[in-house]
């Protein structure tokens, strides 16, 4: 019975995340196609989708096939060709990948952290390339690194509470890995078709390198934010929560004299009928 939810918000989460807020505010005027044939949003779309659906079904048996159908399905009924097989194998891949890490994360909260945290770096970055001119861009920017920061460690606390405040740091220092992840991703992408190997490469790795850099230099106060934000978001939480239920108790089905040590187990037994011996004369 479970499935008959998950499954359905599976493809519905993995259209949401992935492509409606990326794709469909895109198109160009006048055409109908829902997938465009560039490498950043395949991969960082097809990967935000398979994490959130992973995050619906739970299980990486059924999450893989669901995914697979489910974006071959989607690039077919948007008139996409089969013959691009390198952009639909892209496809393929981010959403299986995604896909897997959301599966494992739905067992560790911390594991789901990690997993979407280049979702949300992407995300975070896409109204800076809509509003270059404005005048409270800063501010945007910044408050949308540090939403999406301490969203990311307040996932990460979500199961085991407390205890996964240790991965706060390495955590933070992978969103902030993630903004260079996808800035490679989209100048692999922008590449012209001749452009050799080893200039793309170089691009990409430039790309990334300045592109985390400058984040943690002119963001790190609202990264700061995003950390104390985090900590009564966290305690929230665990105050809402019910308290655990007691351990089990391992003798409730067994009767009380079977707590009772070998050394006493005399008094269970019983006592031999004494026989009175007849008075010598």
């Amino acid at each position: 019975m479970r499935y008959l939810w998950t499954v359905p918000s599976a493809v519905v989460a993995w259209f949401v995340a992935g492509f409606a807020a990326t794709y469909l505010k895109g198109l160009p005027d006048g055409t109908t196609a829902f997938v465009p044939a560039r490498l950043d949003l395949l991969v960082l779309g097809g990967f935000a989708g398979g994490v959130a659906a992973g995050l619906f079904v739970g299980r990486i048996r059924f999450t893989l096939p669901l995914v697979l159908v489910v974006a071959t399905g989607m690039w077919w009924l948007t008139g996409n060709s089969f013959t691009d097989k390198g952009f639909l194998i892209t496809l393929l891949v981010a959403s299986a990948v995604g896909a897997l890490f959301g599966a494992l994360g739905a067992r560790s909260s911390v594991m789901a952290a990690f997993a979407v945290a280049i979702p949300v770096a992407w995300l975070a970055l896409r109204p800076a390339n809509q509003l270059q001119d404005w005048r409270w861009l800063w501010q945007l920017n910044g408050l949308l690194v540090a939403a999406g920061l301490a969203l990311l460690l307040y996932v990460a606390c979500w199961r085991r509470g407390w205890r996964s405040a240790y991965f706060w740091l390495p955590l933070a220092g992978f969103y902030l890995a993630a903004f260079g992840i996808v800035a490679a991703i989209r100048t692999v992408s922008r590449a012209p078709a001749g452009q050799s190997t080893d200039l793309i490469a170089d691009a990409a790795t430039n790309a990334f390198f300045e592109s985390f850099e400058p984040m943690l230099r002119e963001y790190w106060p609202w990264l700061v934010l995003a950390v104390l934000l985090a900590i009564p978001m966290v305690a929230l939480k665990l105050r809402a929560l019910p308290p655990p239920p007691p351990p089990p108790d391992p003798y409730a089905d067994r009767p009380n004299d079977a707590v009772l040590s070998d050394d006493l187990d005399w008094i269970d037994q019983q006592e031999p009928k004494r026989r009175l011996l007849t008075r010598r004369a």
